[in-house]
């Protein structure tokens, strides 16, 4: 949730500021900031604008000249989008500016006793707080000012500050929301996310929560909000600017989905062992001692990584013969649940950033479970905390709307399923027959985009229902949960999943022609029950379009989707869903990559 960028060096800072900000605007978009200093200069200037990083760039003057600064784009949580509550915060005298990623949870406490102190508040957010805090600290130097107010917060910070007492540096803080240094030339930059930094250096320092450091034009060093210096060596960043590019598509949504059977080729690449009729998974760390040891295995994500999870359940049940479920990680940790020695937990998250399913982490590891993480992206907070885990490769995802990173986690289950079915009581044949279905993936992807000029017609077709109802049963359940999500997200037309065979226990109430039905349909033992719903609808003058891998009869429209192995075939009737979902919100005008009260990676709870 938001997007910071900052720089410090030689080059002129506005340009680079607000170029970072387009490439983080998918962290947030309703409102944007910019401050900037120089050694030379006699304070810090600012500029703020509610709406998207183009309208403040409208109005950066001309004359806007600095070495050094630090930007937002915002998604708002405390307060209306405006101008006053844009990032950054200034303090009263103009010397202290703060951009801030997460929430204070006792903002308003402290609120109360400044404004009894005399301190006049111009926003309605929890970050102006920190400013004037750090603003009214009696210590000398900056790094101490920040210490000692962020020993006063509760709550969540990626935090970077700039003072104009101190033009040579920014000092930044993390606790529960991502902070990226980028190490440049004798120039130094700050993040919330990689994809600001890579068009500028591939050299990068991850921050540990609880950890700060201080930016200097030619150094950086790290240390604890205790004051204990820490040890930061620079990783390598995989992908390269234009991985973050268009790529010559309409949207980054659109890009993301036709990049889906590349994507899937790059997480099974080097993973197969036709030897053994089973995978590696080098990440594991888990013999087949530790495998068979295993009694359960639980699964725990938020919104698509939990639909994946959901599958990936499933999947680990049929193959590898363990109990397996999903559970949303936000409600997880909140119930006080039973942590046992024997069940495997797997956290799931496309950033490896998403607050709650790092704090449910970090929560097992304090009951003593084995967490494994299912992630994409190198070196995040969920890949770190976790004992051991599998990365999904699927490289980076712009659009808030994620469809080829739950394409490839849904691929890393199917992958970790086989594992851990040929440990255990899964035959050589059966082996053999999913790797020869996961080989095939990438070319049936392609052939489903083949057929996207039909989709577009058919979603053209259903853009005016007001609602949709999503049905499958067992397999088919979870693809009709994150269909139903996707279509919300991005058309903003309500849609609800449900499991086909719990129709009849109320929601053919809802049946009539005006709200349309989307049925999942594989051809597999349960062909005849999902024909017996169908029949349901109709009866009810119900339209439905199916998704299947032949011609429904009952249906009103089909898409064809490529038939795989049973245990495999969910992963591919997901996608004609994401195009229906795309072109739906396209025939409706929507903002497609930046739908309305959403952000990408969600980093507050």
């Amino acid at each position: 949730m938001c997007g910071i960028v900052g720089y410090i060096g030689k080059r002129d800072v506005a340009p680079l500021l607000l170029e970072g900000l387009q490439r983080l605007e998918y962290r947030g978009y309703d409102s944007a900031g910019v401050v900037i200093t120089s050694p030379k200069a006699t304070g810090l200037k600012m500029v703020k604008a509610k709406g998207r990083v183009r309208d403040l760039e409208a109005k950066v003057p001309a004359r806007f000249k600095g070495t050094t600064g630090i930007a937002h784009t915002r998604w708002a949580t405390h307060g209306a989008p405006s101008d006053e509550n844009a990032h950054p915060h200034m303090s009263g005298d103009n010397k202290v500016a703060v951009v801030h990623n997460g929430i204070i949870d006792n903002a308003s406490e402290l609120r109360a006793k400044l404004t009894a102190e005399g301190v006049e508040f111009l926003s309605e957010t929890d970050t102006e707080v920190l400013t004037h805090l750090i603003a009214r600290s009696q210590q000398t130097d900056l790094e101490d000012k920040v210490r000692e107010v962020l020993r006063l917060i509760e709550g969540t910070y990626g935090i970077a500050v700039l003072h104009a007492d101190f033009p040579d540096r920014i000092v930044v803080a993390r606790n529960g929301s991502p902070v990226v240094l980028g190490i440049g030339d004798k120039e130094m930059f700050v993040a919330s996310d990689i994809a600001a930094l890579v068009s500028h250096t591939r050299q990068i320092v991850t921050l540990d929560d609880g950890e700060m450091a201080t930016l200097k034009a030619d150094d950086f060093r790290t240390y604890t909000t205790e004051g204990t210096r820490t040890t930061a060596s620079p990783t390598t960043v995989e992908w390269e600017a234009a991985s973050y590019d268009m790529g010559g598509h309409d949207t980054y949504m659109h890009k993301e989905i036709s990049e889906q059977a590349d994507a899937v080729d790059r997480v099974l690449r080097g993973r197969i062992d036709d030897r053994f009729s089973t995978v590696h998974l080098g990440g594991l760390n888990l013999d087949a001692r530790e495998a068979r040891s295993v009694r359960r295995v639980k699964i725990l994500g938020c919104g698509t990584s939990y639909h994946a999870g959901l599958i990936g359940a499933q999947m680990i049940e049929e193959l590898a013969r363990i109990p397996a479920d999903a559970e949303p990680a936000s409600e997880f940790r909140y119930r006080n649940p039973v942590v046992d020695p024997d069940t495997l937990y797997i956290a799931v998250s496309q950033s490896g950033e998403t607050y709650d399913v790092l704090a449910a982490v970090q929560e097992l590891k304090r009951k003593g479970a084995r967490v494994f993480g299912v992630v994409n992206v190198v070196g995040s907070a969920i890949a770190r905390e976790s004992d051991a885990g599998v990365y999904v490769h699927a490289g980076p995802e712009v659009c808030v709307v994620s469809t080829k990173c739950f394409t490839n986690t849904t691929v890393a289950f199917a992958l970790l399923a086989l594992h851990l079915g040929r440990i255990r009581d899964l035959s050589v044949a059966d082996g053999k027959r999913i790797i020869e279905g996961l080989r095939k993936l990438p070319s049936q992807i392609e052939e489903i985009l083949a057929q996207e000029a039909e989709i577009k017609k058919i979603a053209e077709e259903y853009a005016d229902a007001r609602s949709m109802m999503f049905i499958g049963r067992v397999r088919g359940y979870p693809v009709a949960r994150e269909a139903s999500l996707k279509l919300k997200e991005v058309s903003y037309i309500h849609a609800e999943a449900y499991p086909a065979s719990e129709l009849k226990h109320g929601p053919l109430a809802l049946i009539e022609p005006a709200l349309p039905t989307v049925a999942i349909v594989p051809d597999d033992d349960l062909l005849e029950k999902n024909r017996a719903a169908m029949e349901e609808i109709k009866a009810r003058s119900g339209r439905i379009l199916a998704v299947a891998h032949q011609e429904q009869e009952k249906a009103d429209r089909t898409i064809v989707v490529p038939k795989n192995e049973d245990e495999l075939d969910p992963i591919l009737m997901g996608i004609p869903l994401q195009l229906l979902a795309y072109h739906t919100a396209l025939a409706l005008g929507r903002d497609i990559d930046k739908p309305r009260n959403l952000a990408k990676s969600v980093t507050v709870e």
